[in-house]
């Protein structure tokens, strides 16, 4: 296949330029910042048409990851550059690939599984045909509805253009969760590490996650399974309490005591450290529905067995 990933310099687009172009697939990266890599890399700002347009042309998977990094504080300035990164790069992929002659058969645009509301019951989970979107829960931080509202803008663009010949999903992606130096995992563990994995907050938020070895599957099996379209959850069909993800993990890591972190630590932690407390406070219960329904199956459908797996691989990579 020919595979385009506008936004692919980042963690997840590495991860997947890696495994496609280790397939022997034709990968072509669109980023702001080339850098030496196995695959070819064009320039794009993420905003205006390009020399970049061609590689579209004849493609057969394009797989748009833009956006600004959200681990930083939602001032007014960061703000409008999360919000403008992921609408604009969406636009103007919808506007190049609705004019090609031989536009991609498929295109993949991310979104996030923050997207739902925050809810610390036990009561139906978040799938794809019940899944109650966020936005204005009692309580909910203007943070918490500034995400959403990301979140929502983001597929409105994704959906506002007509494109025919070309199968649409939206990537609802829970947590990423991979080996790599610096992505979401290593964080969690160098937390474990160093004593500080306890419960955070009061630890009854959800957690929603997928392994990497999994997240890869389901993109393959969505190229394979032209009925899947519009949104489609990315996330273990486990989601799991705070608490106990981090108790696993320190468990796992061979660690006996790990800090709690109550909410108002984490409000002043995360404001020194010029982040949100939104990415660990908020609960996210989503389940993948379309993927479980249409015959998915997950290497790693709980957490317990996933986080053996990636710490094992963590350890071999420091060596």
């Amino acid at each position: 296949m020919r595979i385009v990933l506008p936004g692919g310099s980042g963690q997840v687009g590495q991860m997947l330029a890696r495994h496609f172009h280790a397939r022997g697939h034709r990968v072509t990266v669109l980023s702001r910042s080339a850098h030496p890599s196995p695959w070819k890399t064009l320039s794009w700002d993420g905003r205006t048409t390009g020399d970049w347009v061609t590689a579209l042309e004849g493609s057969d998977l394009c797989i748009n990851l833009t956006g600004r990094f959200v681990n930083c504080r939602y001032n007014q300035a960061n703000r409008r550059e999360i919000v403008a990164s992921r609408v604009d790069a969406t636009r103007v992929l919808g506007q190049v690939i609705a004019g090609l002659d031989r536009p991609p058969a498929l295109w993949m645009n991310a979104s996030t599984a923050t997207i739902y509301r925050h809810t610390l019951d036990t009561q139906q989970p978040n799938d794809e045909f019940t899944g109650v979107l966020g936005g204005g829960e009692p309580g909910a931080p203007d943070t918490w509805n500034f995400s959403i509202s990301v979140a929502k803008a983001w597929e409105q663009a994704f959906d506002e253009i007509p494109t025919p010949r070309t199968r649409k999903v939206a990537l609802r992606s829970a947590l990423t969760l991979s080996p790599d130096q610096g992505g979401v995992f290593d964080v969690l563990l160098g937390l474990v590490r160093h004593g500080l994995g306890g419960t955070q907050g009061s630890g009854k938020q959800w957690v929603s996650w997928i392994h990497e070895v999994d997240f890869i599957a389901a993109v393959e099996w969505i190229v394979g399974h032209p009925e899947l379209e519009g949104p489609v959850n990315l996330a273990a069909p486990s989601p799991i309490h705070n608490r106990d993800f981090m108790r696993v993990l320190r468990e796992t890591c061979g660690v006996r005591i790990g800090l709690p972190a109550p909410a108002f630590l984490i409000e002043i932690g995360t404001r020194f450290m010029q982040t949100e407390s939104e990415l660990v406070l908020k609960s996210r219960r989503v389940v993948p529905g379309k993927l479980m329904q249409s015959g998915f199956e997950f290497r790693f459908e709980d957490w317990p067995g996933a986080a053996k797996e990636l710490v094992k691989r963590w350890r071999a990579l420091q060596r």
